[in-house]
């Protein structure tokens, strides 16, 4: 397989809405294990088709808890419920970093329990219910595939350490990428 570039931040296709996946053909077969491929190389825990320029409906996800989840899978048209997240601030156990806003890592409040409902590379439906760790990992990517990084949901202090990081890298508008193992950048 391959891996393949990152977009970053400013690339429109990461500040729009995904498309549903209507064929459940090669092309996604090759789509999805490639993204496996770059979430390994860059390293990461996640990654959305909107990563690496792809405006579709799919994320995968690399867990090490398999107690929890698949240790890999891929989520293709997928809907996701929360509980409420708890009031306050995040804690210093909440921080997150993101391969479209590399190197760089904010606290983000998020739910602590999730349900994932979505098509397998089949098609074929499945659910899942996480909590902690892993359900921050499908809240995040599936902003993804809502056109949104989680540093538009970041509030203050943390949302002005990201802009700041935003114009120090040059980052906000099209064009921009890295390719894992390549450039030395991580998120």
């Amino acid at each position: 397989m391959a891996v393949l570039p990152i977009t970053i931040c400013g690339e429109p296709v990461l500040h729009r809405p995904a498309s549903p996946v209507t064929e459940f053909d090669d092309a996604l077969r090759t789509l999805v294990n490639n993204m496996y491929d770059t979430t390994l190389a860059a390293p990461g825990v996640g990654l959305a088709a909107p990563q690496v320029g792809v405006g579709k409906r799919v994320f995968v996800w690399m867990y090490e808890d398999q107690d929890v989840a698949p240790a890999q899978g891929v989520a293709i048209n997928p809907e996701l419920w929360i509980t409420p997240p708890d009031p306050g601030l995040p804690g210093e156990d909440e921080v997150e970093g993101c391969l479209s806003f590399p190197g760089e890592r904010f606290a983000l409040r998020r739910s602590a329990r999730a349900l994932l409902r979505a098509q397998d590379i089949d098609g074929k439906p499945f659910e899942i219910e996480a909590d902690g760790w892993f359900a921050r990992i499908l809240q995040h990517e599936f902003d993804h595939l809502s056109g949104l990084l989680y540093v538009d949901r970041l509030v203050h202090p943390e949302n002005r350490g990201a802009q700041k990081a935003e114009r120090k890298n040059g980052w906000g508008r099209p064009g921009l990428t890295w390719m894992p193992g390549v450039d030395d950048l991580e998120g």
